[in-house]
């Protein structure tokens, strides 16, 4: 069964992954941070902080080349959803 554990976050933004979570991470790892409602996330990145800046700057191209706005993006997530707005 896996432990519950408990944190907290600083006054500085900062949270402490406590230790019997942290198994196999090193100083430096790379996340990605997403919340939804209570829910926040931390997803190990597998790759450089170099190849994931290169990947985000081949897709920013793409996007721009179709013409695709920021405020067309929630639109996009919702019909893919099926969520009237």
């Amino acid at each position: 069964m896996k432990r519950v554990e408990f944190t907290k976050l600083s006054s500085r933004g900062q949270v402490v992954i406590p230790k019997n979570l942290r198994s196999g991470l090193e100083e430096g790892t790379l996340f990605i941070v997403t919340r939804k409602n209570d829910l926040i996330i931390f997803k190990e990145v597998k790759t450089s902080l170099e190849e994931f800046e290169a990947l985000t700057k081949r897709l920013r191209k793409a996007v721009k080349k179709t013409g695709l706005k920021p405020s067309d993006v929630p639109k996009i997530i919702h019909r893919i959803r099926g969520v009237k707005e």
